[in-house]
């Protein structure tokens, strides 16, 4: 499916009067599918035949990414991108879960986990999550390394060098997190800039990369809902990636009870990109099991 063909399939949510673009296909259990930075939905379209084969999937483009949104005047943060994902679920209808995320998606869902527990505990109604399959994550902040384009963009010259940012030097920095093997074709890093830099976006990434310091902050509640976490949880972790790559993997195996990790040789940052048909086999092996629990209680 190509880019233009995945706009034309989505919807518009509105967020606090922002439109939020999504994609809301097919049957079955519902399976949330949340997006890394600085790209978009369209991250999953090599997964999302198989996805939506077997569940009712919903994938949004993040306030700041892709088709969505991108104010200026706006202060990012994963709270609030977690809280637009409560909200897309609750206007479709949907209470239970399990959640795909990558990257910057998996902060948002570690604070969804968070919150997920807390009303467990308190007896409150809300999101209920099954189980949870990330790829890539940041999950632990002492284990990522900073590509020098993020620590560029979190500097104060990072307004200024926004409004420079052209597709070259997007595509020069975004290929550096894959495997040099899969890296994207000039036509596939067209469309990953078209999206970033759709309604001007680029203006906004030094704000969205907030999150860096963000995973700092708030590292003892989303690493202890982990911790704590009594659903399952699989990390897919391609280890030729510079940024989360086998350091994230080993991290997870020494702090997360009874880790679940699949570690993928010979692939980088986004392995639903570089090896779909490998990642999909892990994350559906995981993902059918949950749904097979979810719908027998």
């Amino acid at each position: 499916m190509n880019l233009d063909a995945w706009k034309s399939g989505g919807r518009e949510f509105d967020f606090d009067g922002r439109p939020v673009f999504f994609r809301h296909d097919g049957a079955g259990p519902a399976l949330l599918v949340i997006h890394g930075f600085p790209t978009a939905s369209w991250d999953w379209h090599r997964l999302w035949p198989g996805i939506t084969a077997r569940f009712e999937a919903v994938a949004c483009d993040m306030l700041g990414f892709g088709f969505s949104a991108k104010p200026v005047d706006y202060s990012y943060s994963i709270l609030d991108q977690a809280t637009l994902q409560e909200r897309l679920c609750d206007s479709l209808g949907i209470s239970r879960v399990s959640i795909l995320c990558h990257d910057y998606g998996c902060s948002v869902t570690q604070e969804l986990l968070a919150r997920f527990i807390e009303r467990s505990k308190d007896g409150r109604d809300g999101l209920t999550i099954d189980g949870i399959c990330m790829l890539n994550g940041g999950l632990f902040p002492e284990a990522h390394q900073s590509t020098l384009a993020q620590k560029v963009g979190l500097s104060k010259a990072a307004p200024f060098l926004a409004k420079l940012m052209n597709e070259s030097f997007f595509a020069k920095s975004l290929g550096e997190v894959f495997a040099p093997a899969t890296r994207p074709t000039r036509d596939e890093m067209h469309d990953l800039w078209r999206l970033a830099s759709y309604n001007e976006g680029t203006r906004v990434h030094p704000k969205i990369l907030r999150y860096v310091p963000e995973r700092t902050r708030y590292r003892q509640r989303w690493v202890g809902a982990m911790q704590e976490a009594r659903i399952p949880l699989r990390f897919i972790n391609g280890i030729a990636d510079p940024v989360s790559g086998r350091a994230m993997g080993e991290r997870y195996l020494q702090l997360i009870p009874n880790p679940d990790v699949v570690f993928l040789d010979r692939v980088g940052h986004y392995p639903q990109l570089e090896a779909p048909d490998l990642t999909w086999q892990h994350a559906s092996d995981f993902l059918r099991n949950l749904s097979v629990v979810a719908t027998s209680t």
